[in-house]
């Protein structure tokens, strides 16, 4: 019987980092700068559309809607998006809704995923990208951004994090058919350039890639960097899923409606397993989404646009952490992007001295004894790595700054306090 029930291919990924991390941060009462969130509300005119789907005079809102998305937002992700492709975009062929970010991922690895495949993945990475591809029967290769010194007197940034096109090209093989990119990136906030995206895009050229596109964080690009739709250059529509999040877009993480973009030859194997598992995703959430992106259109580039107005306001609260992480002693890196900012805490190893247990990473000790000492909640870096090279990433945590200004202030009051103290090594 136990031999019959074993989970295969989940063997080394059947342990999640989140339920054990949201535990402590529960039980130590903590200010939680760990999990990705906002604690502020969406838009007004969002949630007023929601309420409207789900108490007006239209009551099939509260049924079933079309299963691959309800018409009215898929043709408004078709009408927002396709400029910015640079195509005409078919709501039926090119846009498929699901639950969440997520289940346009699952669809993805699971549709072109086969037994034997290899599936190329730049770490750090969100964490799902290695169960997802293992529960298709895949296998991971792992190609790791490397930090470079910022030059000049500069602050370390995400930006310095670069990607070898030559270990890259290195690593592939007849086995390989996927690379999964995800830019901004969690958890490290680098947004790639242009230039990058082109040496990653040749390299899906020339080996006959499918790339899948995690940009759901594509709003959300700070310092004047742009955000470059790897879909979008020469080559890469046809071969190239991109996953969007209205969670992300505007602060709605809970609804959970998300969406891929990307050929009919692509999408109509996504169709069948959104079909045949998720099905359908709830009616009065895309209803609402849908308003939302047809009140974003009229107002895109406008001073009065959530995702201009959204961006200033959490490069704001990103520089604030930046400051009071400077102040305690840590190195954060300013984060070009995404919702979190990756700190170094190597120089605390005299306060904090590293576990006596070697196959424990640096940031997962750390972490937890910030929890249970400062009352304050981060993320360790090394857990959106893979086993091999946990150890080599284990001087970084990541924080969210994405909170309210009284979740802020109050993370600050613990940073500043622990910069005025002189701690020593607690158990």
């Amino acid at each position: 019987m136990a031999k019959r029930i074993q989970a295969r291919r989940l063997e080394g990924v059947d342990e999640n980092i989140w339920v054990e991390f949201v535990s402590l941060a529960a039980q130590y009462k903590t200010v939680n700068l760990g999990q990705g969130f906002p604690d502020f509300p969406p838009p007004r005119y969002v949630r007023e559309a929601f309420s409207k789907a789900i108490t007006g005079e239209q009551t099939l809102l509260n049924q079933y809607t079309r299963a691959f998305g309800h018409p009215p937002l898929v043709k408004a992700l078709a009408q927002f998006f396709g400029p910015l492709f640079g195509k005409e975009l078919d709501p039926l062929s090119n846009v498929m809704v699901s639950v969440g970010a997520y289940g346009a991922l699952f669809c993805s690895f699971q549709a072109l995923v086969d037994e034997g495949d290899e599936v190329i993945i730049i770490e750090p990475f969100f964490d799902s990208y290695e169960p997802m591809t293992l529960m298709a029967g895949g296998r991971c290769v792992f190609v790791s951004l490397r930090p470079t010194s910022a030059g000049d007197g500069k602050p370390p940034s995400s930006g310095d994090w670069r990607l070898d096109p030559a270990e890259l090209e290195a690593k592939i093989n007849k086995n390989t058919k996927m690379l999964v990119l995800n830019t901004p990136n969690n958890p490290l906030g680098k947004v790639f350039t242009k230039e990058e995206l082109e040496e990653i895009a040749n390299i899906c050229i020339k080996y006959d890639l499918i790339c899948i596109s995690d940009e759901v964080y594509e709003w959300l690009v700070y310092d004047g960097n742009q955000h470059v739709r790897i879909a979008s250059l020469p080559g890469m529509w046809d071969r190239t899923i991109t996953i969007g999040s209205a969670g992300k877009t505007f602060s709605a993480t809970g609804w959970k409606v998300g969406w891929a973009f990307g050929p009919d030859s692509l999408l109509k194997h996504l169709r069948t397993v959104h079909q045949n598992s998720i099905y359908h995703c709830a009616t009065a959430a895309q209803e609402a989404v849908a308003q939302g992106f047809l009140k974003e259109l009229e107002r895109q580039g406008k001073p009065d646009c959530y995702f201009l107005q959204l961006r200033d306001e959490l490069q704001k609260k990103r520089d604030r952490l930046y400051h009071c992480l400077t102040e305690v002693g840590m190195t954060p890196l300013i984060s070009q992007g995404s919702y979190f900012m990756i700190a170094d805490v190597s120089r605390f190893k005299s306060q904090v001295p590293p576990p006596t247990d070697p196959n424990i990473p640096y940031d997962n000790y750390f972490t937890k004894w910030m929890m249970k000492h400062k009352q304050l909640a981060a993320i360790p870096v090394s857990a959106f790595y893979s086993a091999p090279h946990k150890k080599q990433f284990e001087n970084y945590i990541r924080f969210c700054f994405v909170k309210e200004d009284a979740t802020l202030k109050a993370a600050e009051k613990i940073l500043q306090k622990w910069s005025s103290e002189s701690p020593g090594p607690q158990d």
